[in-house]
């Protein structure tokens, strides 16, 4: 290991030790909206009431990450394999939990949060668990999570990983850290040829191109018979639907300026806004209703579960606006949906993931920033089953026309771009034994 690196290393752990007062008092404050940010607290020091060695290891820092690892997760439990869960945030760890409850209860997934990085911390969570190998979701970098699973004899893989070109302009700067440590990883299995090719070039060893792991994510049935069934209870059966799922904080005056003009173009819009953190919900619901929009919100206004048999009375006369203000329901967002805007794309972080709403065969538009999502929306967008658009204008426009999703085409693209997860264990195999050597 390079000097520089063990230096910054140990920087690096001595800020967090040193800081644990501020992390504390970080988690405090968020627990006063949120109380599991502070519930399990000895689990972030590395320890864990219930000890299960031999497990693979899954980290999913956030709900998006978890949720593209369920495909892989359900493989590893079918080949009889003993699965940890690490998350950072609460959305992530519920859904987890609510995922995977019957294998929780049968001891088969455990679900934890990950350790502050810190080395003594992460040794707890190594000496629990003793995982087989480790996999990252998305490009999650931590420096001592990378270091101490070395340390631990721990293969440490990213998964379902892609390099965005703003990530590579940062990181090519300066001392180029971030790069050192993904150096540090066992391996790579990465999205398409041209993400293997950016991690190669900065010296990323043992990478596999095994796809995109969302495309096989699986579709909640339920959730789908319970959108269709309140389509006609809402009375939305020959109105259009417009979605925006996913929304983030400094894009809502370009939606409420595209709801307008939807509605000024006589089409009769009825829209869904499903924000992306619950922490914005009531914000949002303020947002909305000071621009003059009148509000359904899924909390209060339909049954606290949703099936396709539960019978509701929507109000009279129908308010213009649902608030998806719940989580764990896309699908019943998405199915009440003809077209769908996914949030992020109007902000510098970027779009948020497209593949739940085409694998509804919904047309999909977005903001002009896409790098965090350059795969697959690229191929998406040559497909011509995604677009993107530059600001309100545009987006209030192309809300105006009547068009919908060409449902064989998107077929043919998801057939194209699917079978991540047979990839993923065709390749598992040889990575290892790269990395053991």
């Amino acid at each position: 290991m390079r000097l520089r690196l063990r230096l910054f290393l140990a920087l690096w752990s001595a800020l967090w030790t040193l800081g644990l007062p501020l992390i504390l008092a970080y988690l405090a404050r968020r627990g006063r909206k949120d109380p599991l940010y502070t519930a399990h607290l000895a689990e972030r020091f590395g320890r864990y009431p219930t000890a299960a060695p031999g497990s693979v290891w899954i980290h999913a820092v956030s709900l998006g990450e978890f949720r593209s690892a369920v495909p892989l997760a359900r493989a590893f439990l079918d080949r009889g394999e003993r699965l940890v869960i690490t998350c950072f945030t609460p959305a992530g760890r519920r859904e987890a939990e609510r995922v995977f409850a019957p294998e929780r209860a049968a001891g088969q997934v455990q679900v934890v949060w990950v350790p502050f990085e810190a080395a003594w911390a992460f040794r707890g969570f190594f000496r629990a668990f003793a995982p087989k190998f480790g996999l990252v979701m998305e490009i999650e970098i931590w420096p001592r999570m990378v270091f101490a699973a070395r340390a631990a004899g721990v293969p440490l893989f990213m998964c379902n990983a892609q390099y965005p070109t703003k990530s590579i302009a940062r990181d090519s700067r300066g001392l180029r850290l971030r790069q050192e440590v993904m150096r540090g990883f066992a391996g790579a299995f990465v999205k398409s040829d041209l993400q293997a090719s950016r991690f190669a070039a900065i010296g990323v060893q043992n990478i596999a191109v095994t796809g995109e792991l969302r495309f096989e994510q699986p579709i909640p049935p339920a959730l789908l018979a319970a959108g269709g069934r309140a389509r006609g209870q809402l009375g939305l059966n020959g109105r259009r639907v417009i979605a925006f799922v996913s929304t983030v904080e400094g894009e809502d005056a370009t939606y409420i300026a595209a709801m307008r003009a939807a509605q000024a173009s006589g089409t009769d819009p009825f829209f869904v806004y499903v924000p992306r953190r619950p922490e914005r919900f009531d914000t949002v619901a303020g947002l909305l209703t000071q621009a003059g929009f009148s509000l359904l919100r899924r909390s209060a206004d339909l049954p606290p579960v949703l099936d396709a048999q539960a019978d509701f009375t929507a109000p009279a006369p129908l308010p213009e606006v649902l608030l998806g203000d719940s989580l764990g329901e896309m699908y019943f967002y998405l199915a009440l949906a003809d077209v769908v805007v996914v949030g992020g794309g109007f902000t510098p972080k970027g779009a948020h993931n497209i593949i739940e709403p085409l694998a509804l065969k919904k047309q999909v538009i977005t903001g002009p920033e896409i790098w965090t999502i350059e795969y697959p929306f690229t191929e998406a967008e040559a497909a011509g089953v995604a677009r993107r658009v530059a600001d309100a204008a545009e987006l209030g426009a192309a809300l105006s026309s009547p068009t919908e999703g060409d449902a064989a085409r998107i077929e043919a693209f998801f057939t194209a771009h699917s079978g991540g997860v047979a990839r993923f264990f065709a390749a598992l195999p040889d990575s290892l034994a790269q990395a053991r050597r």
